[in-house]
């Protein structure tokens, strides 16, 4: 394990380090992710995800005084296929100390924060960091390789869009959330959990699936083995991961949103599909299926969460690629996804030592949204 300092200002201090230290999961855990006007939630269970990600994550961590003020991950992993496959790290986490809030207190506590703004060749040397991936010490990343870092933002923000401009990173796709739910899901005879034996098929239509699609990598396609897989007459139909979750939501934005956090946990039956204090639900990562079959989605979806004991289940698609299309027209996905108004998400990347026509491909392309990335 190491802890680098790389950058100091009048008792401010950066550091790189390979692994969460106390300082680093406290204020991971008691952040309130979003933003205002967007969905307000906190994560549950991010020493689990953050020990599945094993080396391939740094945190770029805000002292100040020897006192942990801000940290951000970088998550690495080589992604996409051919044309598009690239080193790229996909950044997450980002906790400040302005949205350091107790669960009780955080409109409080973000009214009474003062925001300082620390000296701007401070501030620039630190979002620097972030346009050269070599500074991570990420195996294997050297500083004049081709990198793509990359991460996504609510359409609402605009201060981390205004933030990551400043860093020099592009607005390329957008994405929307899209929920499956079922008040009493069952479970269907064809869908099963798939074997060891059948992993190594499974990545090559995975492959195959997502070839056109940036930031695709299988690396957590199997993730605790809960890749769940609809057959008929041994043939592999559909499949999809389906890893539980859990998020404490503060706010959903808009009427439908005010419907879901004060009326359907007191309504019966809606109840079951959500409760703010602990928004139990399945991410659905890696979703693979058949050309033409894309109905049987729904069975796929319902049989996990059936085996699982959940009720509702989300994943988050390019909202420009055609398994949106198909999904949306063509999948029964169930009373809360004609409920959920979420804002589109946006992808921000930059580019690292790429030619103007290697950038141009992830305009044109469909960006695969890791749920994994999201659980």
């Amino acid at each position: 394990m190491f802890e680098n300092n790389i950058l100091d200002f009048q008792g401010l201090e950066v550091k790189v380090s390979d692994h969460a230290n106390e300082g680093i999961l406290d204020i991971l855990s008691h952040a309130v992710q979003g933003s205002e006007g967007g969905m307000r939630f906190q994560l549950q269970n991010i020493p689990a995800r953050i020990e599945a990600y094993g080396n391939q994550i740094r945190f770029v961590s805000l002292y100040k005084k020897n006192k942990i003020t801000g940290t951000v991950g970088a998550c690495f992993r080589v992604s996409g296929q051919g044309a598009l496959r690239y080193p790229s790290t996909y950044i997450r986490y980002l906790a400040m100390q302005s949205t350091y809030q107790s669960e009780i207190n955080w409109r409080k506590r973000e009214k009474a924060v003062i925001k300082q703004e620390p000296d701007d060749s401070f501030k620039q040397k630190t979002l620097e960091i972030f346009s050269k991936p070599h500074i991570l010490k990420l195996p294997g990343v050297f500083e004049e390789d081709k990198h793509i870092m990359y991460g996504f933002i609510e359409s609402m923000n605009e201060r981390s869009k205004n933030l990551v401009n400043q860093a020099g990173y592009e607005y390329i796709r957008s994405f929307l959330t899209v929920a499956f739910s079922r008040f009493s899901p069952k479970a269907d005879q064809r869908v099963s959990k798939i074997e060891d034996t059948g992993k190594a098929k499974m990545t090559d239509l995975l492959n195959d699936f997502y070839k056109d699609y940036s930031f695709f990598a299988a690396d957590y396609a199997f993730f605790e083995n809960r890749y769940y897989v609809l057959k008929e007459n041994g043939e592999i139909i559909a499949g999809a991961c389906a890893i539980p979750t859990t998020y404490k939501v503060y706010d959903v934005p808009g009427i439908w949103g005010w419907v879901m956090m004060k009326v359907l946990p007191v309504t019966p039956y809606y109840k079951r599909l959500f409760k703010p204090g602990e928004f139990r639900y399945l991410v659905f990562d890696a979703i693979y299926c058949k050309k033409g079959r894309e109905s049987v989605l729904g069975s796929l979806f319902e049989s996990a969460c059936a085996t699982e004991g959940f009720h509702t289940g989300l994943t988050w698609l390019d909202d420009r690629s055609e398994l949106y299309d198909k999904i949306r027209t063509e999948v029964k996905m169930g009373a809360l996804n004609r409920m959920l108004n979420a804002k589109p998400g946006l992808v921000y990347t930059k580019f690292v030592n790429l030619t103007d026509e290697e950038k141009e491909r992830f305009y044109d392309a469909p960006a695969y949204i890791s749920g994994f990335d999201f659980s």
